[in-house]
């Protein structure tokens, strides 16, 4: 489909226009230096229109009409003038029930669009709650921009405790549910509209959030991957510079090799790399919960098992040729020897996080010798 998006260059738009061309549509992009003879072309070949463009941070407040206003009158009335059936989105806000000239404005191109509808149009207005996500402008209209980019920036938070949850909108969110409307035209209602979902979050809690997000690094920590959280970390790392996507791991090394944490989780346990030299045999030991997966990802090794109550024992052989995973077992004495003629790697998940206090690891060797089998 061909679709115009005004307001190409904002927010919202630059995402909205990369998701539909991801999706295969054609897309007119227009914005500020785009001229009126390339607004009328597009509205003759458009299919669908998505009007974003409108003025939130002016230096006069009559620049409100002018940009939400008058310029959403212009729009219908060329899509009028040029016979266009194309149906029309509108990006309101929430605001638009506030009595500010920011809303009133937003209010009164609302009217318009309803006006437009009775003419046949079909219209679908959406008052956007605070919408987050990448390339939003810090220090503008976000709260959450401005604060991602200042913790990865560490620049101090300026935090009202006493203020109230507020209501945000994913932008990915805000593509998926415009991209739906604009593929399968269902049939406008005229009413008030709301992309969902929306997450009432106080800043406190997003502060905390990017905090930990920063955390993460030095104490692995993997952040929550699931609803606000998940596409909060997604936004706060748009906001690194590029220099600082990269960070260091505490590699604990010795004779034998190493062992390098890389990531944990509270509630799926974590993940570590070891490496080993030539020859080297690591582990014999067991576990009564905690289990464990292997992945020899280089080199050649000889992983060995051993139930604990038994003098049997099973041995895998893995290479970087043949990847496949070998699951520990819980009560199984296990041990990994570098069999091969290089450094061998080893990606390892534990299901639990490692706790000193509580080690839940157990020395027993894999191979007994003639007295322990005695």
């Amino acid at each position: 489909m061909k679709v115009l998006v005004t307001g190409a260059k904002g927010f919202i738009g630059k995402n909205l226009c990369l998701f539909l061309k991801n999706r295969g549509h054609i897309v007119f992009e227009y914005d500020l230096g785009s001229t009126d003879d390339e607004l009328v072309e597009y509205i003759k070949q458009c299919d669908f229109i998505v009007h974003l463009a409108g003025i939130n941070r002016p230096l006069t407040p009559e620049e409100f009409i002018d940009g939400n206003v008058n310029f959403t009158k212009k729009l219908l009335d060329l899509v009028n003038t040029n016979n266009s059936k194309a149906p029309v989105i509108f990006t309101s806000s929430t605001q638009a029930t506030l009595d500010n000239p920011y809303g009133k404005s937003k209010k009164a191109a609302e009217d318009q669009l309803f006006e437009f509808a009775k003419e046949g149009h079909q219209v679908y207005v959406y008052r956007l709650y605070n919408a987050f996500g990448k390339w939003c402008r810090p220090n503008y209209n976000s709260v959450i921009s401005t604060f991602c980019y200042n913790v990865t920036h560490d620049i101090p938070l300026q935090i009202n405790e006493a203020a109230p949850a507020i209501d945000f909108v994913y932008i990915d969110d805000i593509c998926a549910e415009f991209t739906r409307i604009i593929e399968t035209k269902p049939e406008s209602t005229n009413q008030i509209m709301y992309v969902e979902p929306h997450y009432s979050v106080t800043l406190h809690d997003v502060a905390n959030l990017l905090y930990s997000f920063r955390s993460s690094r030095s104490d692995l920590q993997t952040p929550l991957q699931e609803g606000f959280s998940k596409k909060l970390y997604a936004t706060y790392l748009s906001y690194l510079e590029p220099a600082d996507f990269a960070y260091e791991l505490t590699n604990h090394v010795d004779q034998r090799g190493s062992f390098t944490e890389v990531l944990k989780t509270m509630q799926y346990g974590q993940m570590s790399v070891n490496v080993s030299k030539p020859g080297i045999t690591k582990g014999n030991h067991y576990h009564m919960t905690k289990n464990e997966k292997y992945l020899v990802v280089s080199g050649k090794c000889e992983i060995k098992l051993r139930q604990v109550f038994s003098e049997k024992v099973i041995s895998y052989v893995c290479d970087d040729k043949h990847l496949r995973v070998v699951d520990i077992p819980t009560g199984y004495t296990h041990s990994i020897t570098n069999i091969g003629k290089k450094d061998s790697v080893t990606l390892m998940w534990a299901s639990e996080l490692y706790d000193p206090n509580i080690p839940d690891t157990i020395y027993c060797p894999v191979e007994q010798d003639e007295e322990n089998k005695k």
